[in-house]
């Protein structure tokens, strides 16, 4: 079983011609709402890019409103345990207000919403579930009490812990050596190895010297650069596809690559599962609706 603990949110998608300036008033074109939130854009790939019938649980917050009840159906209708999904009453649900140019980048703002109240004493009701997982994926979208109290319950149960730390933030210098696999991007790599470099060999060696047994540095177009401690390292060139919307192509990414180890597949064979499905994803438009199913990717032999 992979279990997910993370954030929900429901993404509001603005398409503009360009990013406004500050100050600036800009006709946008087409307003979409569709289900996101990296924690549930995680979980939905992981379900989608697993083979059938695997179990994908999650543990997370939604509020007592619409886009609660909207974000629940989604995560449902993708085959995930939503058994652990914790209504607040009187709260919102998370929101992300996205802003996506005719360049298919994207700028995003977040409002936490329900995904603020995500508590210790949640991830205890949701104790055994975790002990009955095989991996544990965290991001940064929730209280960071919350996310270090999940790495060191998931870390003492023996389970493989596997952070995307995003958004960038410090982590606890003890915390690295309970994570068996870090996957984030340069600028986070950057951030937390604590230094001003771009030198992404240099990033993964010294985030490995710090505790993290394997790290994943995703790069945009220039592909993904894996440092395992038992594989070894190597630089994977991105596919080359005409990008329509990168929202969620890190997530998809994610998902893929915890599918491909999920089966016992080798890390460099999970990136490139992970990188197969994201070149996909951006193709189309959104977080959730951009995500493929495992029929539509060619998983590597």
């Amino acid at each position: 079983m992979i279990v997910i603990i993370g954030s929900i949110n429901m993404d509001l998608v603005l398409r503009v011609p360009r990013m406004p300036v500050p100050g600036e008033t800009l006709a946008g074109g087409s307003f979409m709402t569709i289900p996101g939130g990296k924690g549930a854009n995680q979980a939905v790939a992981c379900a989608r890019l697993s083979r059938p019938n695997a179990a994908v649980a999650m543990v997370a917050c939604v509020g007592d409103d619409a886009f609660g009840a909207q974000m629940r159906a989604s995560i449902v209708a993708s085959g995930i345990d939503d058994r652990h999904i914790v209504e607040i009453a009187n709260e919102a649900t998370g929101i992300a207000s996205i802003l996506v140019d005719d360049q298919a980048q994207n700028s995003i703002v977040l409002a936490a919403g329900a995904n603020g109240r995500l508590a210790i004493n949640h991830l205890e009701q949701a104790r055994a579930l975790i002990a009955a997982a095989s991996i544990v994926l965290l991001q940064l979208e929730v209280p960071m009490p919350v996310a270090v109290h999940a790495i060191e319950m998931a870390h003492a149960l023996g389970k493989t812990v596997v952070l995307n730390p995003a958004p960038a933030q410090a982590l606890p210098p003890a915390l690295l050596a309970k994570i068996d696999y870090l996957i984030l991007n340069e600028i986070e790599a950057a951030m937390l190895a604590g230094q001003e470099s771009d030198d992404i060999p240099m990033l993964a060696t010294e985030l490995r010297v710090r505790g993290a047994r394997n790290v994943v540095v995703t790069l945009g177009e220039k592909g993904v650069y894996g440092d395992f401690e038992h594989a070894g390292v190597r630089q994977m060139a991105a596919h080359q596809v005409k990008a329509v919307d990168t929202t969620a192509a890190g997530d998809t990414f994610i998902g893929g690559f915890i599918a491909a180890l999920a089966e016992g597949r080798d890390p460099f064979a999970a990136i490139a599962y992970g990188q197969a499905a994201a070149a996909i994803s951006v193709t189309r438009e959104g977080a959730q609706t951009s995500i493929p199913q495992r029929d539509e990717v060619n998983l590597p032999a």
